[in-house]
């Protein structure tokens, strides 16, 4: 596995480990946020990036506070844990990316590769050996690719394409070959929001991506055909205006 150090990463560890044999796990430390800022400011603007900071510090908090006892929830009832992963498994490289994280993965030469990681996989990377890389969007690809792919379906009221994507990994941003999906939409309620839609696609892509390790295992991955339309815009977070603005006229929170 290639993870980010994070809760998330590591429930999806928990939920793997004792059906399948995970030899190794790297972290890979991912973006420092200033040069993530840097390169957001160059792709969309300086106002615009202001506002998504503004959202994290300011809104994020009492969005997740909100949802505590939703979330609390759903990770009862799926048993979903934040899992200590033996040290002895751990390496952790500034990126997979660089000469140390390539060499590794190359020393390691595993047959399957489960991203749990925003970062993009260069495709020298990609390319140092034959496994299978394997992750999960937290949206319907290709149309919601990005982050959030959830909540940017409910904000353009397209609930059919509200959910999870288990896919090959790529060289692109979430354009790889798309092996399983389901929808949310079926266990949403009034308590969800912006931070618990991220727990209920969890639960939603871990049997799919179960089966997908299976598939590669037995040599038998069938990639599907997209059953929605290639999107035109890449999500990222929203602005703290267009949050509040949504939140209070249209209810989407």
């Amino acid at each position: 596995m290639i993870i980010e150090d994070q809760v998330y990463a590591r429930m999806v560890y928990g939920k793997l480990k004792d059906d399948f044999d995970i030899e190794h796990v790297i972290i890979d430390n991912g973006e420092s946020y200033s040069k993530l800022l840097r390169r957001r400011i160059k792709n969309l603007g300086v106002i615009h990036v202001i506002g998504q900071v503004l959202f994290r510090i300011v809104l994020i908090p009492y969005i997740r506070f909100s949802a505590k006892a939703r979330i609390d929830s759903i990770l009862r009832k799926d048993n979903l844990k934040d899992i200590k992963i033996e040290k002895e498994k751990l390496t952790t490289v500034p990126s997979i990316n660089s000469e140390e994280g390539q060499n590794l993965l190359k020393k390691l030469n595993p047959d399957i590769v489960v991203i749990v990681t925003h970062r993009i996989l260069s495709k020298k990377t990609l390319k140092l050996t034959k496994a299978r890389f394997i992750n999960i969007h937290a949206g319907i690809t290709p149309l919601y690719r990005g982050l959030h792919g959830g909540y940017w379906a409910l904000i353009n009221n397209d609930t059919e394409h509200c959910g999870v994507t288990v896919h090959l990994v790529d060289e692109g941003i979430d354009t790889g070959g798309i092996l399983y999906q389901d929808t949310i939409v079926d266990v949403l309620s009034s308590k969800d929001n912006f931070i618990s839609y991220i727990y209920l696609q969890l639960v939603k892509a871990l049997p799919l991506l179960k089966k997908a390790l299976q598939d590669a295992q037995n040599n038998s991955i069938e990639v599907q055909k997209p059953k929605c339309p290639m999107g035109k815009v890449l999500y990222y977070q929203p602005t703290f205006w267009f949050y509040l603005y949504n939140r209070l006229i249209n209810k989407i929170k």
